[in-house]
């Protein structure tokens, strides 16, 4: 912006919001609905989200939203990474992904970065642009944490293999976890210095709403969602059974197979679906889900945050079937929850995967106490804090201003 009277103006705050995502969709969808909230305090703010999911065009962005997709990338089953779709070996995708970062940071100039979960970013990818940022810049780095993040024994050691305390400390002036310590702590079992602990903020859960969004069915149902649904196969077989079993339970389900449950297996699903004569009925993909959430009578999901971000959000009877593999982070987020009232979990391993054990929780879902009636009623702040702390670090004196 060009001086006025001698004096330079300030311009516009600028957000820039990093996803690595390299498989799913719950970096993404926090961090756009991180964003989302942002640009609607402040009509002024604009905020750039870099992600490398591979569905991030699927989305509707907010005003003042927009993002850029970083070359994709593919977790093999022995746990290597490929490129999606260039022809690269892991090291030149990785290279160039970090390359498209730090020109993106360089170009957009923001004020605040937001660095969602990976400390150094997909292999590392990350640490170039923070040193340069570090060196060069007043921009304010954060790194924001989920709720939980896995079993503290696999966290501890992944963590020290990546050098991410390193990282944490060094790069990050505040930490902002999105839950409540009262509940769990993502670094629990993780070695970090006091001066990282007087960094950390705990927000409280991130708060999801339907506004301007059209109810989608009148007809009474339940909400059947694995989530971005790569390992949805089960839960959707489990809920397919019930209803095969019991031609006379209801209420009807609505699932949402998610953007990556597909190829046979999702043929093979939706021979059964049209064999149920309407008592269940599928989508692939729903980029608002919450629409959803809100005219469902309860929830059978697998447990990832966001879900269960709109499960609170929309006081929702819900059922969580958490996986196990590879992480522990939906058992340990379901079984916290059931212990606080605010969800029932069915885990496989105690309470069985037979067809009668799912059509009595379907059955039973609509009476369920919603979470609203646990011992926590009060814990979707995170956005509010967001918004307040967001306002507080980019006072206009800390705005870079431009001649």
């Amino acid at each position: 912006m060009q001086p006025t009277g001698g004096k330079t103006q300030p311009r516009a705050p600028r957000v820039l919001l990093y996803s690595h995502d390299t498989f799913g969709l719950g970096h993404l969808r926090r961090s756009r609905t991180i964003a989302g909230a942002l640009t609607a305090a402040n009509d002024q703010l604009s905020a750039l989200i870099l992600t490398g999911s591979p569905v991030a065009g699927r989305f509707t962005f907010p005003e003042r939203v927009d993002h850029i997709r970083l070359p994709g990338v593919t977790k093999m089953t022995d746990g290597s990474y490929v490129s999606e779709a260039l022809g690269l070996d892991i090291d030149e995708t990785t290279a160039l992904r970090a390359g498209l970062i730090r020109t993106a940071v360089e170009k957009f100039e923001p004020d605040l970065v937001i660095v969602d979960k990976e400390p150094t970013g997909f292999r590392g990818e990350l640490l170039e642009t923070l040193e340069w940022l570090q060196a060069n810049t007043h921009t304010k780095i954060v790194l924001g944490l989920r709720d939980v993040l896995d079993e503290s024994a696999a966290l501890a050691e992944e963590w020290d293999r990546k050098e991410a305390v390193a990282a944490m400390a060094r790069f990050y002036s505040e930490i902002w976890v999105y839950g409540l310590r009262s509940i769990y702590n993502p670094l629990h079992g993780v070695d970090y210095p006091p001066s990282v602990d007087d960094r950390m903020h705990w927000t409280g859960y991130l708060r999801r709403d339907s506004a301007g969004q059209e109810p989608r069915d009148e007809e009474p149902y339940i909400l059947i969602t694995p989530g971005g649904g790569g390992d949805g196969e089960m839960l959707v077989d489990q809920v397919l059974k019930a209803y095969e079993t019991d031609p006379t339970l209801t209420p009807r389900a609505h699932i949402i197979y998610g953007p990556f449950l597909a190829g046979q297996t999702r043929i093979d699903f939706e021979s059964r679906v049209a064999a149920l004569s309407g008592r269940v009925v599928t989508l692939g993909f729903e980029s608002r889900m919450e629409s959803l959430m809100a005219g469902a009578m309860g929830v059978i999901a697998m447990g990832g945050y966001n879900t269960f971000c709109e499960i609170l959000s929309f006081d929702k009877p819900a059922i969580i079937v958490p996986r196990k593999k590879p992480r522990l982070e939906q058992y340990i987020r379901a079984s916290r929850a059931e212990e606080l009232k605010l969800v029932r979990m069915l885990d496989p391993d105690r309470d069985g995967t037979s067809a009668e054990v799912m059509i009595e929780a379907i059955r039973n879902l609509p009476s369920q106490p919603p979470p609203s009636t646990g011992q926590f009623p009060d814990l979707l702040t995170g956005l509010d804090f967001i918004v307040d702390r967001v306002e507080t670090l980019l006072k206009p004196e800390q705005i870079k201003a431009t001649a």
